[in-house]
């Protein structure tokens, strides 16, 4: 679709502030990281763990500038931004260490700044400001709705939602869809029905037996103060593309409410945050999917082509710096690497690789570098090889949380134990082409799936004398590399 004056203004106002940034980046050098990921990824806990290591003093042999000691200090500084929550740091840090729980999930947009005092590879001292970025992978999913009408995104949704393991899930929408006629006289209770009955169906895709990834309007499952809405309230009609709603009919109220949505959520997060991002690392939990099966794992690969497409990609030149900020490193990480043994991990990497491979060929000739890493932010496990009859099986050790389950046993949060989650195939194409498809929970029995992979608890770690603990990862180093190594050369 054609750019409306609306969003001719806002490239105009994006310029603006690009410059303005530029100038104060030019004396204070600042990187503008995003950290987006679809749900339970563990954004809020790569973020928590990220900070906490560069601040308290975490193992980081990977990450140049912080091994060789070049980092002198790492500190938080005020809030940038004065319209953006603050990261709540501090008490997403409490729940891991002293809690032993998992952070809250990410459902609105926030901010963090860290101050980097570090000396280049010349000997002369800099410092370098990171704002830290968090914001749900799932309106990220919502900017391509910018770029289509209330029709087009109808057929697609409909298609989507006649596929298999859809289908099923969306029967009591489709029933409520099959008696609208989008010609008759708008009605607020039929449109309250639809909207309800679409909503369920999202929900239902998201569960962990199905892990769908693609479903949007992401505001749907995170309406916040926005719940119950005419911007929140409409669904999808069976109608066509190109068609014209007739004045006052059931259709035009869906297509008004459509573009409401994307005038008041898409817009706003548009040109108020993603579009000043300078690098972005996205997490997936490609887990869900070898949890669920085949299914899943197809659709979290269209969902990062979409993620993908998103960005405005390129290398950062100088004067995509004053007038068109770019986006010049994405990170697609993997996380919840322990939850397998340390011989899958490469694996799990290859695996998330493949998922996005159709998507960086369309972005190399950007000039943006992309990256994959397999990582756990904080590790919950350990490595143990267990025996069975004459094998030793490589397995992990960990505490389930409460009310796990596995082998008919449910754990009680508090007793640790080993388990074998299951081996990667060493191809990943064997799980993308059909002719090794494994079973997941939307088709069989937990007891009978290909992968099992339990929920741990965080690990129980001991202070350091009066100093907090160090954080134990995987490859969180690797990733620290990617995203800001070249910053601090």
């Amino acid at each position: 679709m054609a750019f409306s004056f609306q969003d001719m203004v806002e490239e105009a106002r994006l310029s603006a502030r690009a410059l303005i940034d530029y100038g104060e980046h030019f004396f204070n050098p600042t990187v503008r990281l995003g950290v987006t990921g679809l749900s339970r990824a563990g954004k809020t806990v790569f973020i928590t763990a990220l900070i906490h290591g560069l601040t308290r003093g975490g193992r980081f042999p990977v990450f140049e500038a912080y091994a060789s000691g070049r980092i002198a200090r790492a500190h938080l500084a005020p809030q940038p931004d004065d319209a953006v929550p603050r990261f709540a740091y501090e008490n997403h840090l409490r729940a891991l260490l002293e809690e032993r729980r998992w952070p809250n999930s990410t459902v609105d947009i926030s901010e963090l700044r860290l101050v980097i005092d570090y000396q280049r590879q010349n000997g002369a001292d800099r410092t370098l400001t990171l704002d830290i970025v968090d914001y749900p992978g799932e309106w990220l999913l919502d900017l391509p709705l910018l770029q289509k009408s209330y029709e087009q995104w109808s057929v697609e949704s409909l298609a989507l939602s006649r596929e298999a393991p859809r289908a099923h899930l969306a029967g009591d929408w489709h029933a409520h869809l099959a008696t609208l006629k989008p010609e008759a006289r708008e009605d607020e209770q039929a449109t309250l029905t639809a909207a309800k009955l679409f909503t369920g169906y999202l929900r239902a895709c998201r569960d962990e037996r199905f892990a769908m990834s693609l479903l949007p309007p992401g505001r749907f499952l995170m309406p916040g103060n926005l719940a119950d809405t005419p911007a929140l309230t409409f669904a999808p009609l069976d109608v066509r593309v190109g068609g014209q709603a007739p004045d006052g009919s059931l259709w035009a109220m869906m297509v008004r409410r459509f573009e409401a949505y994307k005038d008041v959520v898409v817009r706003p997060f548009f040109h108020g945050h993603f579009a000043r991002l300078d690098r972005q690392i996205v997490l997936a939990d490609a887990l869900a999917a070898f949890n669920s099966g085949p299914e899943a794992l197809h659709d979290l690969e269209a969902a990062l082509a979409g993620i993908l497409d998103c960005f405005r990609i390129g290398r950062s030149t100088f004067l995509s710096s004053l007038f068109r900020p770019r986006i010049d490193r994405i990170l697609f990480a993997a996380t919840k690497a322990d939850h397998l043994h340390h011989s899958s991990h490469d694996r799990l990497e290859a695996v998330l690789r493949r998922a996005v491979t159709r998507a960086v060929v369309r972005a190399e000739d950007t000039g943006a570098e992309i990256d994959v890493v397999a990582l756990a932010a904080v590790r919950a496990t350990r490595e143990a090889q267990v025996a069975h009859g004459r094998d030793k099986l490589p397995s992990i050790l960990g505490t389930p949380a409460a009310g796990e389950s596995a082998g008919g046993e449910f754990f009680d949060g508090n007793t640790e134990v080993a388990t074998f989650p299951g081996d990667l195939p060493p191809d990943p194409e064997a799980l993308f082409n059909g002719t090794d498809a494994f079973r997941g929970l939307a088709t069989q029995a937990a007891e009978k799936s290909d992968f099992r992979f339990l929920r741990f608890r965080p690990p129980k770690l001991e202070r350091e004398g009066n100093d907090e603990p160090a954080l134990p990862h995987i490859r969180l180093d690797r990733a620290l590399q990617f995203l800001i190594g070249d910053k601090l050369s």
